[in-house]
């Protein structure tokens, strides 16, 4: 399954879709558009607009099948505080959470490609020893691919509780020390790395990093990945096209980007700072074990970059597919579920 996986994210749409107001090849559909020709379609928008969504895009085979915004929840206090106000676009610029995980996995994976950085060599050869709270010399087996797969048997204070690799737990607080990893092997600041490297190739010019509200970054991790929906999805379509951005610049090689989804030992639903839907049971980033697929009604070849507050990107090489959602949480807690119940309806 996971060859095959590999073998479609390389093999995957060669034709991306450059997305913006001017720019699209196919223009989005309205609401409006699709309610009167799809029930489905418009069950899926309603679903979403009624659980906090302020944007929705689907892309199917290089074509924008859903191009959706929505004003913004009123009186939401903790949606405010991932809000950056408004692209020329249209489109919120909105903290994506959790999201950035995966496009740092990306940066790690690039770093990779120019070797200045090994993941089986230790955090502290890039970052001072000490860095943690645990032993010296338990520090030191702590690799930087313990830290992309949430195994590093650090808790959230740093504290050693585990073997390195034995234990996923999801570490929020410890995983925010790969972007210190990227940054001083590459010697500039994360910002300059992730414009040359990322932003830019790809054309994601409103992404951008910033600094956190407190009430945010308290939990560790104070810089939020500020995007757009569309900025998004020119993310996942550079994926879909096997590293390869609209522009036709490479961003990332084709064995770096595939090693990303190869199954962390600690959970089979996680990869390299990604989610995965085709492990035989799931351990969850709250906690507790799922058995069968991480998110039942889609794809099995789903990879997921996946924050709070419901934020979603997923890739789906079978289909040729990127779905993007931002906005606040949808309070379903069966979100991912009822999305793709709904979703491949129409694309099924």
């Amino acid at each position: 399954m996971r060859n095959a996986l590999l073998r479609l994210i390389v093999a995957a749409t060669a034709s991306t879709l450059a997305l913006g107001p001017a720019a699209c090849a196919t223009p989005p559909a309205t609401t409006a558009e699709v309610a009167t020709v799809s029930l489905e379609t418009r069950d899926l928008l309603d679903y979403l607009r009624r659980h906090g969504s302020t944007g929705f895009i689907v892309i199917q085979n290089g074509k924008t099948l859903i191009d959706q915004t929505w004003p913004p929840p009123a009186n939401d206090r903790m949606f405010a505080n991932f809000v950056y106000g408004q692209a020329d676009d249209g489109g919120l610029l909105e903290d994506v959470a959790s999201q950035q995980k995966s496009f740092v996995a990306i940066l790690v994976a690039i770093a990779i490609d120019k070797g200045l950085i090994d993941i089986n060599s230790p955090v502290s050869s890039y970052l001072r020893a000490g860095w943690s709270k645990a032993s010296l010399e338990q520090e030191a087996r702590i690799r930087v691919i313990d830290v992309l797969t949430m195994s590093s048997g650090l808790d959230e204070t740093f504290s050693y509780v585990a073997p390195p690799g034995s234990v996923f737990f999801y570490n929020t607080p410890v995983y925010a020390i790969a972007k210190r990893v990227v940054s001083t092997a590459a010697g500039r600041p994360l910002e300059a790395v992730t414009q040359d490297w990322l932003t830019k190739p790809t054309g994601m010019k409103d992404t951008a990093w910033r600094k956190r509200p407190a009430a945010l970054a308290s939990a560790g991790n104070d810089t939020g990945l500020v995007t757009t929906p569309h900025d998004v999805a020119r993310f996942g379509l550079m994926l879909l096209n096997g590293g390869v951005a609209e522009s036709g610049a490479r961003v990332v090689s084709k064995a770096q980007l595939n090693a990303l989804f190869n199954r962390s030992p600690a959970n089979p639903a996680y990869g390299r700072l990604w989610w995965l839907n085709d492990g035989d049971y799931a351990l969850r980033a709250q906690g507790g074990r799922q058995d069968g697929q991480l998110i039942p009604a889609a794809p099995v070849d789903l990879l997921g970059a996946l924050g709070a507050l419901d934020r979603r990107l997923y890739v789906v090489p079978s289909r040729h597919l990127v779905v993007v959602r931002t906005g606040a949480a949808s309070r379903d807690p069966s979100f991912d579920q009822q999305l793709w119940l709904r979703l491949m309806k129409i694309i099924g």
